[in-house]
């Protein structure tokens, strides 16, 4: 948790989410700020750092797929506006001021697809622009390459400019401070500035009320037809107020998303990060770097997770579970001790203290396992309770069943559970053994201590303490007679 010398709540500003892009380089009919980062929107990360760094009034800039968008992000308090045309960000946010309430006095802006921003940057963003009282403030960062971002072009000896004010706050640019921000499409012909490493990563802060005048003050491209956010850096100097650039070290976190391979790469970053945070917790990976966890999955100290191993949505493990590979959990819930074996999918589901899974096991939604159940190896269970102390080792099938405590399900049991309208329920007693190769034919039955015979199909309940028995008369014939019929 880094410090901050203000309290954020007694700050009035606004952000604006410039999220209304195609994104062409993804090759996708999806938004690109849809596309997903371990399972979640990649805009979505970026709503979350705002919110906890007190940021909580958002204006989000929409327009390709805007429908799509609204829908993905309902659960977050925002305002969206619609661009269309596309025509630059000077343009989206011209759109999205008449969203930014009067009271504002400092506006945000970000990209909807550089989302791995932290919180230690975008308040170092705002320190540097509250304390300097600057008209912008940007965000920039150093490569290599510039590739197809804006250079960042800082003055090279003292410039004054022309008054164009009465008292303007400065009328000069000393060495070293930002002039412009000039495009890569605008440079193509001035290797010079090309040839610049620091480049724009389209964060700022903006004087509000110098944002809605200078937004009315920016040309066209000649070159795109666009319109520029960054000609208000030039706008700002010509006016004679203060410019800031904070050059922020964690560049590879401030790179937009343009491409299936940067989204890889943020994907990769994102998985650093959460899988760091759970060894910080006391949870063992084995392999960090083939393990999925999602943000919101929740792991007790001590449980052990193998490689390959998929965590997704709203999952909880609890404390000295073992999941071992090729492994995959959605919005579960583990209890303390659990062991999941190898090659299990499990979605939406409970499983209680002690229990173990698999190998090759598969949960549907609806699965509750109680305490010490045991599940093996090619089981499939769906919306089914299984009591405390429950077996089923393999090869069945249990749907709309309520097992009682204590139950032995034999190898290839199936229910019986859907009669081509509609699915109805088996019952199991407490300590009731069902024989191998049974079918169970719903709704029906089987009593707290009855037997199963193997082989049976039952479609009568079973009485407690009884043993039920449905098999077909068998007849053997004589083996040399079948054989002759054969051949003739």
């Amino acid at each position: 948790m880094h410090s901050l010398i203000w309290d954020k709540t007694m700050i009035n500003i606004t952000a604006i989410i410039l999220a209304a892009g195609q994104g062409t380089r993804m090759k996708s009919s999806q938004p690109k700020v849809l596309h997903q980062i371990l399972g979640r929107p990649m805009i979505a990360y970026l709503l979350d750092t705002l919110k906890e760094e007190g940021v909580t009034d958002i204006v989000v800039v929409v327009g390709h797929q805007a429908e799509a968008v609204k829908a993905a992000l309902k659960d977050y308090d925002l305002r969206f506006v619609i661009q269309e045309p596309q025509l630059g960000t000077g343009h989206a946010v011209q759109v999205a001021m008449p969203g930014v309430p009067p009271e504002a006095a400092t506006v945000m802006v970000l990209c909807g697809d550089a989302p791995l921003i932290s919180g230690e940057s975008i308040a170092a963003l705002r320190q540097l622009h509250r304390r300097t009282d600057a008209a912008v403030t940007v965000q920039t960062i150093e490569l290599e390459d510039g590739a197809h971002y804006g250079r960042v072009v800082r003055a090279t000896e003292d410039i004054r400019y022309v008054r164009i004010k009465k008292k303007p706050p400065s009328d000069r640019i000393l060495k070293g401070q930002v002039v412009e921000i000039v495009q890569a499409k605008d440079a193509k012909d001035r290797p010079d500035l090309l040839a610049i490493r620091e480049i724009n990563t389209g964060a700022y802060c903006f004087d509000a009320t110098f944002l809605l005048e200078g937004l009315t003050k920016i040309p066209q491209s000649p070159v795109t037809g666009e319109i520029y956010l960054t000609d208000l850096i030039h706008i700002a100097r010509q006016q004679g107020r203060a410019v800031e650039a904070l050059v922020d070290p964690d560049w590879e976190a401030l790179l937009g998303i343009n491409s299936r391979a940067e989204l890889a790469g943020a994907t990769r970053t994102v998985k650093h990060r959460i899988n760091a945070r759970h060894l910080d917790q006391g949870v063992t990976l084995i392999d960090p770097e083939v393990t999925y966890i999602e943000s919101s999955v929740r792991i007790g100290k001590d449980t052990v997770i193998y490689p390959n191993v998929y965590l997704q949505g709203r999952t909880v493990i609890g404390e000295n579970c073992r999941i071992e590979p090729n492994v995959k959990i959605s919005d579960s819930h583990l209890a303390d001790g659990v062991l999941v074996r190898m090659c299990c999918v499990i979605t939406d589901s409970r499983l209680g203290p002690g229990v173990t899974l698999g190998p090759f096991a598969h949960l549907r939604p609806g699965s509750d396992l109680r305490e010490e159940v045991h599940v093996g190896n090619f089981v499939e269970v769906k919306k089914s309770v299984l009591h405390e102390g429950v077996k089923a080792g393999h090869l069945t099938y249990l749907g709309d069943a309520d097992i009682g405590a204590g139950a032995n399900v034999g190898a290839g049991t199936i229910t019986c559970n859907y009669d081509g309208e509609k699915k109805h329920p088996t019952i199991i007693g407490e300590g009731a053994f069902i024989g191998s190769n049974t079918a169970l034919v719903a709704p029906v039955t089987v009593g707290a201590g009855a037997y199963v015979g193997a082989g049976s199909t039952i479609t009568k309940d079973v009485p407690p303490g009884k043993l039920g028995v449905a098999r077909a008369r068998q007849v053997n014939k004589d083996r040399r007679l079948v054989g002759k019929k054969k051949e003739e």
